[in-house]
């Protein structure tokens, strides 16, 4: 804990950001960080409240009340300790993560709670910049062989694990460049990709070793893994977008979120090429269709493009602005949330179906058709949606990006090659306790992050990437000391 009486002497402070008028003529990050001193008083304010939730709401476990006391009395060094003990990227989470540890909080009750995700960014940015994480590498080697394929944060947290616990890791990913979501899926004005290629550095001092441009189950076979390797993970993500099949769908100018995000980051990022693949939304009536998180970066990507206006639709209902406390906490609540993509210019919109897409004569998209819908329980308290009658409309569209999620792995190639089993969702089946924790439906072969679990938080993947590398641990070596 901080501060015995902390909670009651300090108000909450929180990070800043750069004006609007600035931050969207560039693709940097514009958050501005807290001082030293700032960051000590809002570490004082964790309390001691017994039974420290926030743990709860953080997948990865993290020892919040520990490093929150550690910044109040200043010792960023032993809260680094304490911070990657549990978390091998916290300057990832610190950016990107939605905090669900602060919805957990105990000072949540009163809508003040610890300023957490800014602390761990914090610590995290203070480590990498006083010299303090250098790589570990493991004093003896097993002997044994590990192919872990997807560079994602739960492939990158499972490599890391592996490797500095003795095994010859081998990492393979398809893109030209390493991160997975992280590297081109996520805009650069929220995640600095320096901040991967530093982690992948360390990697490789560790020993993990890392091919690019290499897809199992198309450039390379999956089998041949697996008489490579003593064990294979497989962390490839949830990356089949779920589609809007309405009438209009083939028109040019509608495009899938992460085609849109993809294209403009390996812009952004200076891959060779890219700027004659880029989707621009310059000039443009975008509409984005998806009230997520990958729907707010193509929000924050189209006004840095200068488009002409920009339009989220949603088909659920409005969130309520405050959540009622006593239903709610300490788990996630639903309730309206506003990025600072939407803060920097949009309009929103509620209880919105698409009905069609509307073309020009040379196939361009030009408009989008929608009706107003209403949801109501049926008589076994399912939620039924309908249409209200007489609430069609056409708004214009020149660019509409589908940001609907994801709805499992993509099958073909190295699932359907492999034979692997699925569960009801179409992700590659697999448990995550017993003996057989994060193993698949064949010997050696496991899986971990969104390619088990469905599309999910980039925390979740990072303790699924540490809880296999446990699990194949133990399988390789009939024990493991790695931390569950």
């Amino acid at each position: 804990m901080g501060k015995p009486t902390g909670f009651m002497e300090f108000d909450r402070v929180d990070r800043g950001y750069a004006p609007v008028s600035d931050r969207v003529t560039h693709f940097q990050e514009f958050v501005i960080p807290l001082s030293d001193a700032e960051l000590s008083t809002q570490g004082a304010r964790c309390m001691d409240c017994g039974i420290p939730f926030c743990h709860q709401g953080c997948p990865v476990n993290n020892i919040i009340p520990d490093w929150n006391d550690l910044v109040y009395k200043g010792d960023f060094e032993e809260a680094s300790k304490v911070l990657h003990s549990t978390n091998n990227f916290p300057e990832v989470t610190g950016r990107i993560c939605p905090a669900p540890c602060q919805e957990s909080c105990t000072l949540n009750l009163i809508d003040l709670p610890v300023s957490i995700k800014t602390i761990e960014c914090a610590i995290a940015d203070r480590a990498w910049d006083e010299g303090w994480i250098k790589p570990q590498i493991a004093p003896h080697k097993t002997g044994k062989k590990v192919a872990v394929v997807g560079s994602g944060p739960a492939g990158l947290a499972a490599a890391q694990q592996l490797a500095r616990v003795g095994h010859s890791v081998v990492l393979y990913e398809k893109a030209d460049r390493f991160g997975g979501l992280l590297r081109y899926g996520i805009p650069d004005f929220k995640l600095d990709k320096k901040l991967l290629d530093r982690r992948v550095a360390q990697m490789r001092a560790e020993g993990v070793e890392f091919h690019a441009n290499t897809h199992i189950g198309v450039d390379l076979p999956a089998k041949q893994l697996l008489k490579e390797f003593d064990a294979v993970v497989l962390t490839g993500g949830s990356e089949k977008p779920r589609d809007l099949p309405v009438p209009g769908r083939e028109l040019k100018g509608v495009h899938f979120a992460m085609e849109f995000l993809t294209r403009n980051s390996k812009v952004v990022q200076g891959v060779k090429g890219a700027e004659e693949q880029l989707i621009s939304a310059e000039g443009k009536h975008v509409i984005v269709i998806g009230g997520g998180d990958t729907g707010s970066d193509c929000i924050g990507t189209s006004n840095r493009h200068g488009a002409k206006s920009v339009t989220q639709i949603e088909i659920l209902d409005k969130p309520p602005v405050k959540e009622d406390k006593l239903v709610t906490w300490p788990d996630w609540p639903n309730k309206l949330r506003t990025s600072t993509s939407q803060e920097e210019g949009c309009e929103r919109m509620w209880n919105v179906a698409t009905k069609a897409f509307v073309g020009d004569e040379q196939g361009n998209v030009k408009a989008i058709r929608c009706v107003l819908v209403k949801w109501d329980k049926d008589e076994q308290g399912r939620w039924q949606m309908s249409e209200v009658p007489g609430s069609e409309f056409e708004r214009p569209a020149d660019l509409v990006t589908l940001a609907m999620g994801f709805v499992h792995p993509v099958h073909e190639g190295m699932i359907d090659e492999l034979g692997l089993d699925k569960d009801g969702r179409g992700n590659v089946a697999g448990n995550t306790d017993g003996a057989k924790a994060y193993h698949t439906s064949i010997d050696k072969v496991f899986a971990a992050g969104d390619m088990r679990r469905g599309q999910s938080l980039v925390v979740w993947a990072i303790r699924e990437g540490r809880q296999c590398a446990r699990a194949v641990d133990e399988y390789l070596m009939g024990s493991s000391d790695l931390p569950r």
